[in-house]
């Protein structure tokens, strides 16, 4: 990474790209295809939110996209459930909702905006999703305010389940699972296309490593953490809240 917190790209500048992004994000079957193993962590927090939240009523989707994981959490419950879908991009949401509403009859809502300052319901959602989305925050208080905005959205019981790009503690160990990245980029593609992900993951995000992100989570209550899953470049992880 060599661009500085401060000089990283605006919400806008996300919004933006994701509004012209919304096909690469509708495929169930290879969920978003720079992730590694994207299809297994989606399944990994589905079936991690269904074994600790048993009776699941209201789901929030966070950084929703085009809507993959609720759809599949949906398929997997194999049961009606309400959900607010939030994105910063309007095309997303739309696609999402569309995508949603075929599958679900729960209430259905979208919101469009940054989740560190919509406006939620406390202690309401069962479970949450966050998709590759967090890598988005910035400082430490940036992360700090928004896990504990999840934690304080969840109902007693209920469960996040996170999928994300990390980065690690150690500079040796970053720099060999970040050529290792590469690798797998060139794979899709070529070296042109490797460059062109890391450019905008640059420009754009500021990953912490999945260690951080634990403690993170019990330092905000969370005392149930666990680790599903970890490839490289990219975690699937969750916490339970305990019930009242």
């Amino acid at each position: 990474m060599t661009t500085p917190l401060g000089k990283k790209s605006t919400i806008a500048d996300i919004r933006s790209r994701f509004d012209k992004d919304v096909a690469r994000f509708s495929s169930l079957e290879t969920g978003q295809a720079t992730t590694i193993d994207a299809p297994l962590a989606m399944a990994l927090i589905t079936k991690a939110a269904i074994s600790c939240t048993k009776n699941i009523r209201y789901v929030l989707d966070i950084g929703c996209g085009a809507g993959n994981n609720t759809i599949r959490l949906r398929q997997s419950a194999n049961h009606d459930f309400n959900v607010d879908l939030l994105d910063l991009s309007a095309p997303m949401l739309m696609k999402a909702a569309e995508r949603v509403q075929q599958l679900n009859g729960g209430a259905l809502r979208t919101i469009q905006g940054d989740f560190r300052s919509v406006s939620l319901p406390n202690s309401t959602y069962d479970v949450i999703i966050a998709a590759a989305v967090l890598h988005h925050l910035r400082d430490d208080e940036d992360w700090l305010q928004a896990f504990q905005k999840i934690y304080d959205l969840l109902a007693p019981g209920g469960s996040v389940w996170i999928t994300d790009l990390v980065f690690h503690e150690h500079p040796a160990v970053q720099a060999m699972m970040w050529d290792r990245y590469g690798d797998y980029l060139v794979s899709l593609g070529d070296a042109e296309y490797r460059d062109k992900v890391f450019s905008y993951i640059d420009r754009e995000d500021s990953p912490r490593p999945v260690t951080y992100q634990l403690d993170l989570l019990r330092s905000v209550g969370f005392d149930t953490v666990d680790l599903l899953h970890k490839n490289s470049c990219f975690a699937a992880f969750g916490a339970v809240k305990r019930r009242e």
